[in-house]
């Protein structure tokens, strides 16, 4: 069987010369973490927000490779399973070497993170407003926005519904049933939030 609480926390490593450090506060565990450059930043941010992500640890362990040892950029959990993701900038072809890892090994290129790049910027903006306010967030007000929406509705529509709460509340509380894959909003991966973006009840 295996152990998904083995990566709770990243191993001791240097930081990559000319590797921007950025520290970021993960709400899904529950702690601040530190990204070695925005590649890794960005990743963490995917991971972050994806709600099939259940768990994951930053610079979990080394990895095996055929030509090369690399430390792991992050290890995920979904479900009964997991992985190892290391980031690829470059062209060349890493090729793990599979008696070294029972773990699979998925390769984050340039092009995976390029074509996330609305989604990222979008919950770069929606993050803090989460962070900062999520001891204020009130379940009561999460289970009136979500019985609230049951089709696809505007941001500027639901505001106007609960108007007599704290604007920033109400916008912490519906970017934290996204967050949690309670609602959803499928034009923040193709566009950037406005007033016009719609938020939908999840179809998972």
């Amino acid at each position: 069987m295996n152990d998904f609480t083995r990566f709770q926390l990243p191993i001791q490593s240097i930081r990559p010369r000319g590797a921007r450090l950025i520290e970021a506060f993960s709400i899904k565990l529950g702690r601040r973490l530190q990204c070695y450059g925005n590649l890794a930043f960005n990743l963490w941010i995917l991971l972050e927000t994806d709600p099939s992500v259940e768990s994951f640890c930053e610079r979990p362990t080394h990895l095996e490779f055929e030509d090369c040892k690399r430390l792991a950029d992050y290890w995920i959990k979904r479900k009964s399973q997991e992985e190892f993701l290391v980031i690829d900038p470059s062209i060349l072809d890493l090729k793990p070497c599979p008696s070294k890892s029972k773990v699979p090994i998925r390769i984050i290129t340039l092009s995976d993170l390029s074509a996330a790049r609305v989604w990222i910027n979008n919950w770069q903006r929606l993050l803090p407003i989460i962070i900062a306010s999520r001891e204020h967030i009130s379940p009561s007000l999460e289970r009136s926005i979500t019985k609230f929406i049951k089709e696809p509705m505007q941001l500027a529509r639901i505001e106007r519904e609960f108007v007599t709460g704290d604007p920033t509340l109400i916008r912490a509380a519906l970017f934290h049933l996204l967050h949690k894959g309670i609602l959803e909003a499928p034009s923040l991966h193709v566009e950037p939030l406005s007033f016009l973006t719609y938020f939908e009840p999840s179809g998972g």
